[in-house]
């Protein structure tokens, strides 16, 4: 009897040892790697060719930047990558880069000084469907770029009218930042009511996870940022 599959992966870092050492330790744990790429073409090019199920993307390379590349992998997936994820690889946690590689659809992103324990387990984390951002990052980064904008958002968007109102109550309260069991105990839901909640709220707003529907509750208007980051 055959067993699952192996996790497969893709590493786009111009630094070859970034590639090599990522590569090793994803080896080590069973994960195979198909292609590396030096550049955000090269990039596509291997999803395009292997069908990956995850990508660690830098964010700063030559000819084609990770932002590009992340948004022509998953704004028109080709055929067969429809599931593929894209986790941004950064220098630095609050990157200018990382908050448009998420609006893009990226699933999160990792430092690169990062635990090769916490590469692995990052790596399954979000081929599971879960998103990676920890819930104060996520809300850290969201806040701090929220800001940014040069006026305010219009209002609520369409698509929230789909949510009933414990719905909107949960992605309220997830987009500041609570995990699930602190959802959980602020609505006095079990952990497996909050699971089903989140999961309809991404199935009906069409997003891939948690990281997309913080993005979206920010941008649409239904939470401001609380004031400027420290």
């Amino acid at each position: 009897m055959k067993g699952p599959a192996p996790l497969r992966a893709v590493i786009a870092d111009d630094q070859a040892l970034v590639r090599t050492g990522f590569g090793m330790i994803l080896a080590a744990d069973g994960i195979e790697v198909t292609a590396e790429a030096s550049d955000g073409a090269e990039a596509v090019d291997a999803v395009r060719r292997t069908r990956p199920d995850v990508v660690l993307m830098d964010v700063r390379m030559p000819r084609m930047d990770g932002i590009e590349a992340t948004r022509r992998i998953l704004g028109d997936p080709p055929d067969g990558c429809e599931g593929t994820r894209v986790v941004i690889l950064t220098t630095y946690d609050l990157d200018h880069y990382v908050y448009a590689a998420l609006t893009a659809g990226a699933s999160g992103f990792l430092l690169k000084d990062v635990t090769p324990e916490h590469l692995v387990a990052a790596v399954r984390l979000v081929r599971s469907g879960d998103a990676l951002l920890a819930p104060t990052i996520t809300r850290r980064l969201i806040e701090r770029f929220a800001h940014r904008q040069e006026s305010p958002p219009a209002g609520p968007h369409a698509d929230l009218s789909e949510l009933t109102p414990r719905e909107l109550e949960v992605l309220r309260l997830l987009a500041t930042g609570l995990s699930n069991a602190e959802l959980a105990d602020r609505l006095f839901l079990s952990p497996t009511t909050i699971k089903t909640h989140v999961g309809r709220i991404l199935s009906k707003l069409g997003l891939r996870d948690r990281v997309q529907a913080v993005v979206l509750a920010y941008e649409s208007g239904l939470i401001a940022p609380q004031g400027p980051p420290h």
